[in-house]
């Protein structure tokens, strides 16, 4: 496991975070890190739920299969773009 130190706490959180701590039945130091856990957990599910609409559909219909598509074979080159 790892060790942090968290400098420059302002006094008022370190109280706040020693009073929930004590109304949890937890040290400061358990609290701290169920309060970094919830923290890091919701941000990950709220980055979940900003998945792009392809994605959503992807993740919607993955469970029924797929298909393989044969792409047609090019019969025309490459247009240069044009550029003005």
């Amino acid at each position: 496991m790892a060790t942090i130190t968290i400098r420059n706490l302002d006094d008022s959180v370190k109280t706040s975070l020693r009073i929930q701590a004590a109304s949890h039945d937890h040290s400061m130091e358990e609290e701290a890190r169920i309060i970094i856990k919830n923290a890091l957990e919701s941000t990950k599910a709220a980055d979940e739920a900003k998945k792009g609409l392809g994605s959503l559909i992807h993740q919607r219909f993955q469970s029924a299969g797929g298909i393989d598509l044969t792409l047609p074979a090019r019969n025309q080159p490459v247009r240069k773009p044009d550029i003005l």
